[in-house]
């Protein structure tokens, strides 16, 4: 059963096209991870997602609830951690969660108990009573994602969490997901970092300039293109993909080739056994080459 469903979501700002179209699902327990270098669309994804962006375009169903239609009912199921840590700082590990709990509409005792719960998950119950001012950076990305859990979400959404923050408290977070995971909740996690979700993630989708350019298992990934290398060649102006295409069909499999108006990508396993012939395809037909680049496989 899929908990999450994204169908052709795109976001422009003005003439920058963040996302382009990406459609994919996450299942019910599910670890799934968003792969890619800054830039790639990542974060304006699970921005959407978590109904803090209006999508151009596209839909987005959480546990069958329409985002775009009903957000608050479908954000209800979502816990977010961002980037950035969304704390006060002069209140206690503690009072921030108590903050939040109440944000969610919780209270009472329930509450209560379920910030001393969340302090131990997080491993700062030793540490609930100082003020968050105090906290290395890894400690507050910790209360984050104490924040985040309180209500139980049935998806947890984590935007890169690890990044800039010590090796110790980059070691709990992994661990902190994993237990999650194993305990029934649905995880999406962004990195540019592939140990991360591969250890974490029991599918992947990498993005790269607003699009998926592969999905799937780890497994799956590495048999479509681990072993490939990559021949980009980048145009001295914009061309037209379609006329591109028309010129190497013949010779490589649609799947293997990513086209944009200043930049073709070939995957193949002999990269230099193909490499003068699609040159002399490309020159052939009156297109400027500005740069030709091998890149080897590092999946």
């Amino acid at each position: 059963m899929d908990l999450l469903t994204v169908r052709q979501l795109t976001k422009s700002f003005r003439e920058l096209k963040a996302v382009k179209g990406i459609s994919f699902s996450v299942k019910k327990g599910e670890s799934y991870g968003l792969l890619g270098p800054n830039g790639a669309g990542k974060t304006t994804t699970i921005q959407m997602i978590s109904g803090l962006f209006l999508p151009s375009s596209g839909s987005i169903h959480v546990s069958g609830i329409n985002m775009i239609r009903q957000p608050k009912k479908a954000q209800g199921l979502i816990g977010i951690v961002p980037q950035e840590i969304a704390l006060y700082q002069t209140m206690t590990a503690r009072e921030n969660l108590m903050f939040w709990g109440r944000m969610y509409g919780m209270g009472g005792s329930h509450l209560r108990s379920r910030v001393e719960e969340v302090l131990g998950t997080i491993g700062l119950a030793d540490r609930a009573s100082d003020k968050v001012e105090t906290f290395s950076g890894g400690m507050k990305r910790r209360v984050n994602i104490g924040a985040a859990i309180l209500h139980n979400p049935e998806l947890l959404i984590m935007d890169e969490p690890t990044v800039g923050i010590d090796p110790q408290s980059r070691s709990h977070i992994l661990e902190t997901v994993k237990k999650l995971n194993e305990n029934g909740m649905t995880v999406i996690y962004t990195s540019h970092y592939m140990e991360e979700v591969e250890y974490l993630c029991e599918r992947i989708g990498i993005m790269d300039h607003g699009e998926f350019i592969a999905s799937g298992t780890m497994a799956e990934l590495r048999e479509t293109i681990g072993d490939r290398s990559r021949i980009v060649m980048k145009f001295s102006g914009e061309q037209q993909p379609e006329k591109i295409k028309q010129l190497i069909k013949q010779d490589f499999k649609d799947q293997d080739i990513l086209l944009k108006p200043i930049e073709l990508t070939v995957s193949h396993k002999e990269p230099q056994s193909v490499l003068t012939d699609l040159i002399q395809s490309v020159t052939g037909a009156g297109i400027e080459i500005a740069s030709v680049e091998i890149v080897e496989p590092n999946l």
